[in-house]
């Protein structure tokens, strides 16, 4: 395939102006199933640092403890549940909920994508990288004025197989005097290019020509009289294509206004939510002077709801982006990758870790970074880390998050977070809940010493005859899928389908990073 490379541009943002101013104890798996890399780090939970304190007044969702608030069981059906927030959670005894790091993959291709407000999708086989480039790298808003800097985006795209090889193919799109075309898949759009972000559409039942969406643009009547342009308002324009590289308009006029973002100098995602059964589009807005997060969603992608303002922020905190998506193995719960901002120290900014399941707000049990800029003093310059949208998966194992500067992290499947227990031991307890399936499915590691054991208990807390803790073989490992075994009746939970049931898990030096019912 013929290549063509464009010069990408450096991540300037329209808001950069703002710097100025027993034989059942078995292992858990067969070797080949260990994970065989490094470690992944962990955080705990706990309080923030005092710059960023007042927990009492930071946004999460609703923990019970107990189950005196819970009006209804919890309907968990067959889905995968994560303990990135407290869903589940009832009592925590001796454990706590842990933020695991991700690690920096070495960089295997020269060629990697590199630019601001990526998007990575998958389609099959194929991965389709998406992020913004320039005509003319030396035409910057500081040489040549805003406009002129935004009439240069471009958006270009790279393709892979396995989101770690990467080609730029020419796509014969465009054919400007001033530079190859290339691997440019969207120009002459203004404003547009910006922020243009892409998603493969979900919806049943959607046309095949209209299988890819994306919302770009920004406002029109931001910061600079310069901006302004005689091709009518800004906002979020709607495109839609067939094949994610042929882009049509879905109407000239934007279907999010400017009025309703202010600038949308940020990343703003749209995507259909299977658990909603609506388009949701997180978009920037400012709210109360901080950098933060609205909420809209549409039927028809076209007609949106009034945007509510999402509660995420901590005091004085500045969120730049949202990174809110679907989590591909548990969809009904959205993980935000949202790029922090600390303007009063250099413009430098981090990755922080959130989840919301829909509604106006942000769990934030954890308040750290997830990705610190690190050693490398390129990652502390002014607005250096942003996450692309898009995890996926990379490895039978591990999936990865994809962050500017061509970077690639790793993660194991569900890692994001996990309830974990010292040697010493403890135990959660979850709040009433119903299922679907014959067996219980643990994503769990432990060390050599450590070991967890599922005690399956009525509604009122009394253990379950045949699902004790006694009854149950302990778990040791590490695996992504270990099924669950009691003495008397082996894996076979189908008996208490459908009943209402809390679990107990005794844990010692271990991580649980999810549970699911099949």
């Amino acid at each position: 395939m013929k290549r063509n490379v464009i010069v990408i541009g450096h991540l300037r943002s329209w808001c950069a102006l703002c710097l100025l101013s027993a034989p059942w104890l078995v292992p858990l798996v067969p070797a080949a199933s260990v994970f065989a890399e490094e470690p992944h780090g962990v955080r705990e939970a706990g309080p923030a640092p005092d710059h960023t304190r007042l927990a009492a007044s930071a946004p999460s969702q609703d923990r019970t403890e107990g189950s005196s608030k819970q009006s209804a069981p919890l309907e968990i059906g067959s889905r995968r549940e994560l303990f990135v927030d407290a869903y589940l959670i009832d009592e925590l005894n001796g454990v706590s909920q842990r933020l695991h790091s991700p690690q920096l993959a070495p960089p295997v291709d020269p060629e990697r994508p590199n630019g601001a407000y990526a998007t990575v999708l998958r389609d099959g086989e194929t991965f389709r990288f998406y992020y913004r480039g320039d005509k003319d790298p030396k035409v910057t808003w500081k040489t040549h004025g805003i406009k002129a800097a935004h009439d240069g985006e471009v958006t270009l795209y790279a393709e892979s197989r396995d989101a770690i090889h990467w080609t730029l193919p020419d796509l014969g799109l465009y054919e400007p005097p001033s530079f190859p075309a290339g691997n440019v898949v969207l120009m002459n759009e203004f404003l547009v290019n910006h922020n243009f972000t892409p998603f493969i559409d979900a919806k049943p039942g959607v046309p095949e020509r209209e299988k890819y969406k994306a919302l770009g643009g920004l406002a029109y009547q931001a910061h600079q009289k310069e901006v302004r342009d005689e091709r009518g308002p800004g906002g979020l324009k709607a495109f839609v294509s067939a094949d994610g590289i042929h882009w049509t308009k879905l109407r000239e006029q934007a279907v999010i206004p400017e009025e309703w973002g202010k600038y949308f100098d940020s990343q703003n995602y749209a995507f259909w939510s299977e658990s909603e059964q609506l388009y949701i589009c997180y978009f920037r807005r400012f709210i109360k002077g901080l950098r933060g997060i609205a909420r809209t969603t549409s039927e028809d992608f076209i007609h949106w709801t009034e945007p509510i303002e999402m509660s995420a922020n901590l005091p004085g905190e500045h969120l730049y982006t949202s990174g809110t998506q679907p989590y591909f193995r548990a969809p009904q719960i959205y993980v935000a990758t949202p790029t922090r901002f600390m303007e009063k120290r250099g413009a430098a900014t981090d990755i922080l870790f959130m989840s919301t399941r829909g509604g106006g707000r942000y769990d934030r049990t954890f308040q750290e970074a997830l990705i610190r800029p690190g050693l490398s003093q390129d990652h502390w310059a002014n607005r250096a880390n942003y996450a692309a949208i898009g995890i996926h998966q990379t490895g039978p194992l591990e999936m990865s998050l994809f962050v500017s500067g061509g970077r690639r992290y790793t993660l194991r499947l569900d890692g994001f977070a996990s309830v974990n227990a010292p040697l010493s031991g403890g135990e959660l307890i979850t709040k009433p809940l119903t299922f679907a399936g014959k067996e219980l499915e643990l994503n769990v590691a432990t060390s050599a010493a450590g070991m967890v054991r599922v005690e399956i208990r009525d509604a009122g807390g009394r253990p379950i005859p045949g699902f004790t803790l006694e009854d149950c073989a302990p778990i040791w490992g590490d695996a992504i899928s270990r099924v669950v075994s009691w003495k008397p009746g082996g894996t076979d939970v189908s008996s208490l389908a459908g009943k209402v049931v809390r679990l107990r898990f005794v844990i010692e030096d271990a991580d649980l990073f999810a549970i699911r019912f099949r």
